[in-house]
């Protein structure tokens, strides 16, 4: 396999930017949360000149944001961007916005449906001033229907749309992912609807609104499990650690520790009762098929985990992979970034701090031939770019004095 090779650094990020794919575009970030910042990372990483637009220090909403601004979450969600402070609340703020929307190719947002109309800086509103802007927007439930005024979080998220529970044990009640997987994929689904509206602009021309919600995120994450429903008319049960349709799939105890496994296929199932010493297993009528193994996982499962046990995780895990079988250990965050495979794929990227030095953080989870995904620039400080934005627009130092003063920004 071709191993990519990042590009050569440069001293000056936004030279290493004009480098990336989507240098080209201009994105005008009013987002919150994670979902929505999730979004705009994602442009920010491969190059977009992305201008994130937060309320000025002096008001509640900032003050919300200041005491986590240097932790690690925030920084990592906030990087690769230039930041200016706007009270969208007045005259003066909104024009600022409305004249960066008109050089901008993108607005995105996750307020609830309703603020952004009643701000002024809705799509419509912006698409008066720039018919070629692609305005992303993520909501809880969505644009429309009976939930659309309702707030949301990911947790929300997950207990409506089955999330919780397929998630756990049987018998123990629904229990919820440990990441914020809704948020987290909405913003996902928001960026690439995104990309595809840009696609779409260089032949219609024409500007578009891309929206997507925690809720549709969410389902979509569900897929088989979800189609299990729509197609089969099964409504799907927890199922612990166990894949829920493949047998034997899942995380069985050694002599001392885990180890996760897979050894779905009749072949692999042969294979696997031969490493394990139990070639008995696979002769037996009960285990004869994809199907009756499901049928007896139970049975199944009880006869693995005794075989399991004699042996320490590494030491399978050596067997199992000598011989091409699907495994693997089970590590906690500490462990995963000292696994040898993921240092040599250098998601972990370091980038400098004004303040906090040297900080590592996630990058972007593709490789592309010809680019480097390294992390340009920390997360800026609130309003670090304020004169910088402003006299792109015009503004001399008078008139910014002034916005000052007037709390505009």
């Amino acid at each position: 396999m071709h191993k990519p090779v990042d590009a050569p650094a440069a001293a000056n990020p936004q030279a290493q930017a004009s480098r990336l794919p989507l240098s080209r575009f201009k994105v005008i970030d009013l987002t919150l949360a994670r979902a929505g910042p999730s979004c705009v990372r994602t442009l920010a990483d491969w190059g977009a000149d992305v201008i994130r637009v937060e309320p000025p220090p002096d008001t509640a909403e900032a003050g919300e944001v200041v005491g986590r601004r240097d932790g690690s979450d925030f920084q990592n969600l906030h990087r690769n961007k230039r930041a200016i402070t706007l009270n969208l609340k007045t005259d003066e703020g909104r024009e600022i916005l409305m004249r960066l929307a008109e050089q901008a190719d993108v607005v995105v947002e996750n307020m609830r449906p309703g603020v952004t109309k009643r701000l002024g800086v809705d799509f419509d509103a912006v698409r008066k001033r720039n018919p070629r802007i692609v305005y992303g927007s993520i909501s809880g439930f969505g644009q429309y229907g009976p939930y659309t005024a309702r707030p949301s979080i990911d947790q929300i998220a997950q207990g409506m749309t089955g999330i919780m529970s397929v998630t756990g044990f049987p018998g123990q009640g629904p229990l919820r992912v440990g990441v914020a997987v809704t948020d987290i994929m909405a913003g996902a689904f928001l960026a690439q609807g995104i990309l595809i509206a840009l696609l779409d602009r260089e032949v219609s021309g024409e500007g578009r609104w891309v929206q997507t919600s925690l809720l549709e995120a969410g389902i979509a994450l569900m897929d088989f499990q979800a189609t299990r429903w729509t197609m089969d008319k099964k409504v799907p049960p927890q199922e612990g650690n166990n894949h829920p349709t493949n047998t034997p799939m899942g995380l069985f105890p050694t002599a001392d520790g885990f180890l996760n496994l897979a050894a779905t296929s009749n072949k692999n199932f042969q294979k696997f009762c031969r490493l394990i010493d139990r070639e008995k297993m696979a002769s037996d009528p009960r285990f004869a098929s994809s199907t009756l193994r499901g049928r007896n996982r139970e049975a199944l499962n009880e006869l693995i985990t005794s075989a399991l046990r004699t042996k320490t995780s590494q030491q399978w895990s050596d067997i199992m992979v000598a011989e091409g079988m699907t495994c693997g250990p089970v590590y906690n965050v500490r462990e995963v970034f000292a696994d040898p495979q993921v240092e040599e794929l250098r998601i972990k990227r370091a980038v400098t701090h004004s303040r906090l030095g040297e900080i590592d953080l996630i990058a972007q989870p593709c490789e592309i031939t010809g680019f480097d995904r390294a992390i340009r620039t920390a997360t800026p400080d609130l309003g670090e770019h304020n004169d910088e934005i402003l006299r792109s627009l015009g503004y001399d130092e008078e008139a910014i004095e002034k916005l000052k003063a007037a709390r505009v920004i």
